[in-house]
């Protein structure tokens, strides 16, 4: 009892890393991801504050402001191991990460820019089936990220531009999970947690246009340890048992890893432009879980648990086409490959790796309002395992769909 409650407790949380590796959301700008979400070496627009901070200096216009919306459908299938006849579907829900940005530059010659980025990165709801077989990992689980970053960005030259930015982040979530106890009805016992997290990093960028062909672009976002102290712990347990499950508070700090992204850009010809990013994700600091209750009993201890995560690579690639002068279309791919070792699997953590398709658009108001419009289809590779710490062993087959809208008024 003492062992399997403690699992159910240190899964709880690690769907929060795991958010930002085998799931993270990468979704910050709508011409970007039109375009395979690549953006490190190309200059598209005022979504650079996160792509390459040291872009911005070249941004043409003094004054920017887009807000864009994504809505995440996703669906994720289970199969039980041999024989293989049990099946469970994730309920169905929507994501809506959204970006906000504005840019300021104090006068047309100035080589100084300013901005602010605001973003979820990180953020998605997972909700099972209540009497899956599964409940007592995970039952339903919502997370929900913000980051906030004011950025500056100078132009050395013609040819180069540097950039930093603050990341502050904060965030919340919530979980739900069976407690392996029966009630005199044949009820299991639930446990909930609640927390928030705050955290802190930056990113920054260095922008090189060789030509008016080809640019380049390199930009590292630091590893961001997320502190989540004070966060609740309750149970609902049979009444012989609540000794054991007391109403408590824990802590824990959890490593966001860190990522580095190499981008090349390339104008084929006035009306076609290429682009090509590689993002390599630093996981393997995410090697340990440990959760400190500030009230322990004998069946609920401490934990420090292995995750042992290695890092991953996610190769892209995009186009953009200029139809007219109002019209722009995009096309893109990319492979994303998972930080979850065999072994680790779980089902708050189905990753695999994963192929993406993209498109998009952009219809240009005005000179200064521009709309833009983005479709990912993300297909997750079929994947099988027994996880080492629970032994619970299944197949999970992963897919999503997301649309999403920005609309940009540069002025």
């Amino acid at each position: 009892m003492k062992k399997i409650f403690l699992l159910i407790i240190l899964f709880s949380l690690t769907y929060l890393p795991a958010s930002a590796g085998g799931f993270q959301i990468n979704l910050q700008g709508q011409k970007q991801t039109g375009m395979g979400h690549t953006g490190t070496g190309l200059l598209l627009d005022n979504a650079a504050l996160f792509f390459n901070p040291g872009a911005v200096s070249f941004l043409d216009s003094l004054r920017g402001i887009s807000l864009g919306a994504s809505f995440i459908f996703p669906r994720t299938t289970y199969l039980e191991a041999y024989p293989g006849r049990y099946t469970a579907n994730m309920e169905k829900n929507t994501g809506m990460p959204l970006t906000l940005y504005g840019v300021y530059k104090f006068k047309k010659t100035a080589k100084w820019n300013v901005g602010l980025g605001i973003y979820t990165p990180f953020g998605s709801r997972v909700q099972w089936p209540d009497d899956w077989k599964g409940q007592f990992l995970i039952r339903e689980i919502n997370l929900k990220t913000v980051f906030i970053q004011p950025t500056a960005s100078f132009k050395l030259n013609d040819k180069i531009g540097i950039g930093v930015g603050f990341i502050y982040a904060t965030g919340s979530f919530s979980l739900r999970k069976g407690v392996p106890i029966q009630d005199s009805t044949g009820k299991y016992g639930e446990g909930k947690l609640n927390g928030k997290a705050s955290g802190y990093g930056f990113n920054a960028g260095i922008y090189f246009k060789a030509n008016d062909k080809l640019s380049i672009g390199l930009d590292y976002r630091s590893e961001v340890k997320v502190n989540v102290d004070g966060g609740s712990a309750e149970f609902t347990v049979p009444g012989s048992v609540t000794q054991y499950f007391p109403s408590t508070t824990f802590s824990t700090q959890i490593r966001l890893p860190q990522t580095i992204s190499l981008g090349i850009g390339y104008l084929v010809t006035p009306k076609v432009k290429l682009a090509v990013d590689v993002n390599y994700v630093g996981w393997k600091s995410y090697d340990s879980l440990n959760i400190d209750f500030a009230e322990n009993t004998d069946k609920l201890a401490d934990i420090h648990s292995p995750r042992m995560y290695q890092n991953s690579f996610i190769y892209r690639i995009g186009g953009q086409y200029q139809v007219k002068e109002k019209w722009a279309v995009r096309l893109g791919a990319y492979f994303d490959t998972s930080p979850v070792k065999s072994g680790y699997l779980t089902p708050e953590t189905p990753d695999a790796n994963k192929l993406g398709f993209t498109a998009g658009a952009t219809f240009n108001v005005t000179k200064m309002i521009h709309l833009d419009v983005s479709l990912l289809y993300i297909e997750g590779m079929k994947r099988t395992d027994k996880n080492i710490e629970t032994e619970f062993e299944g197949t999970y087959k992963s897919k999503a769909v997301v649309p999403g809208v920005s609309l940009e008024w540069n002025f």
